[in-house]
């Protein structure tokens, strides 16, 4: 039902609100040694969320599309952090999930205008 009404801007939805606490995770812990900074391949995770949706897999695993980030500066520590590229991240999935919201919002209120005979 859920893609019927949406197409996949239900589960992008949901997978950028994942990855938007992804990256929120990368920035909190810029400063631990060792922490390995991760991101989601919203492609591949979208793919993959889409086709288990649709029966042609296995169930959504949320891991699906989780990748680890390469540093192009590594620390002595060990952590791949990199606070500006996160930033960056972060922003670009914010504005993204923001369209994507007022997509599925629109969708909403059309169905809501149809449906009270407006």
């Amino acid at each position: 039902m859920n893609e019927r009404l949406f197409g996949i801007h239900g589960a992008a939805l949901t997978l950028r609100s994942e990855r938007m606490g992804v990256i929120a995770s990368n920035i909190a812990n810029a400063a631990t040694p060792g922490f390995k900074a991760r991101d989601i391949d919203f492609n591949a995770a979208l793919d993959a969320r889409i086709n288990a949706e649709r029966g042609g897999g296995a169930a959504s695993d949320p891991r699906s599309g989780m990748v680890y980030r390469r540093p192009t500066m590594p620390t002595l520590d060990g952590n791949t952090v990199e606070l500006n590229r996160e930033q960056v991240a972060f922003a670009e999935n914010a504005v993204a999930y923001s369209a994507t919201l007022a997509f599925v919002q629109g969708k909403v209120n059309t169905i809501t205008r149809a449906l009270t005979g407006e």
